[in-house]
């Protein structure tokens, strides 16, 4: 697939760090599968990974308190 960011370049099968965050807490998903852009670096999640990604992210965080 041409990328849509770039114009340029095709994209890939490989392998990405997502990064989500809210409020103040960020979540790092490293080794999702994705198709990633041999130019420019952008990468497309497909329907079945995002709904993953998403429920992984369902996690309870926890504040430190003294």
């Amino acid at each position: 697939m041409q990328c849509v960011i770039c114009k340029y370049g095709n994209t890939q099968p490989g392998f990405v760090t997502v990064t989500l965050e809210r409020d103040h807490t960020i979540i790092i998903l490293k080794g999702v599968p994705a198709e990633v852009c041999n130019n420019c670096g952008e990468y497309y999640l497909d329907t079945a990974v995002t709904e993953q990604v998403l429920q992984r992210a369902e996690v309870e965080i926890l504040r430190y308190a003294a």
